[in-house]
């Protein structure tokens, strides 16, 4: 059994504790309103580049001057992984879930023969996936010292992954991240970049005129040539976003059932070290009493 020093000492470093973790998640709650705002603008926009992108390459269908990032490789051989994560910890399993994700996707991939090569933007995709897969890691993409990752950040990624695509290092590329709902809740998403998903079906709401076609000055080979690099780059950016809303959600929910936790720690220590205090001076007073009737 602990001592009673050994209990008051615990019971101050959980309190301290307690502090650090209410600190966090109060400094959480605070940049998930901005972070949410940013993803949430974001969305209109990238939703909407992919309804004019399918109107586009609606009549470039099975044409042999179809761009590359929209007809692919014609082959699915080789797949790139980009897994997108935080750079910090103390956020639940927002980190571990994206990493998830994408480790299924590489099992299953590889259990069909394919070769796969993964690109972590963000530290703790990193950490979370070089143990089992440090052969296949190309590179790690990390912003700990950008204190506002923005739109430069994300074209940043995305030349990387246009410049290994030009090269031929892969056929398909696919982007793991978290999308946001709400405080508790975080979908890991994957979503694919290269060959461009630009399918009318999936991109098109009730109610949006599908059926009307324009007609495109330059043409729409010349158009989508420039569109789709940076449709590239918003969807990064887009998922970037979504991360950096997750991560605050989920920091501010770990961090509130961590100082909720340390609460019921400190009551529980608290119980033990008065019953241990109280049977200490029970056990002084009959000593007391036994040498006083002893004289």
């Amino acid at each position: 059994m602990a001592s009673l020093k050994e209990l008051r000492n615990r019971i101050a470093s959980v309190k301290a504790t307690q502090k650090i973790t209410k600190a966090m998640q109060m400094v959480a709650a605070a940049k998930l309103r901005k972070a949410q705002m940013a993803a949430e603008a974001a969305r209109p926009y990238s939703e909407r580049m992919a309804k004019v992108m399918a109107n586009i390459s609606a009549g470039m269908e099975g044409s042999e001057n179809a761009p590359k990032l929209m007809a692919g490789t014609g082959s699915d051989q080789t797949h790139l992984l980009v897994v997108a994560t935080a750079e910090r910890g103390l956020c639940g399993g927002f980190n571990s879930s994206i990493a998830r994700l994408a480790r299924e996707k590489a099992r299953a991939l590889m259990a069909e023969g394919k070769t796969v090569k993964m690109l972590c933007v963000g530290k703790k995709g990193y950490d979370a996936l070089k143990m089992e897969f440090s052969d296949i890691l190309l590179d790690v993409v990390t912003f700990r010292e950008v204190k506002n990752v923005g739109f430069a950040q994300a074209a940043q990624v995305s030349e990387q992954i246009l410049a290994m695509f030009d090269d031929g290092d892969y056929d398909v590329c696919t982007l793991f991240y978290s999308e946001f709902q709400s405080v508790i809740s975080q979908i890991p998403t994957a979503q694919q970049l290269i060959p461009a998903n630009v399918s009318s079906e999936e991109s098109a709401d009730e109610g949006d005129v599908d059926d009307v076609h324009y007609e495109y000055e330059p043409g729409e080979e010349e158009i989508l040539e420039d569109l789709l690099p940076r449709n590239i780059s918003v969807q990064v950016f887009r998922a970037i976003l979504e991360n950096a809303a997750s991560e605050q959600g989920a920091r501010m929910s770990a961090m509130d059932n961590a100082t909720r936790n340390a609460g019921e720690m400190i009551d529980k220590l608290t119980l033990s070290f008065n019953r241990q205090r109280q049977a200490q001076i029970t056990k002084e007073l009959i000593e007391i009493i036994s040498g006083a009737e002893a004289l």
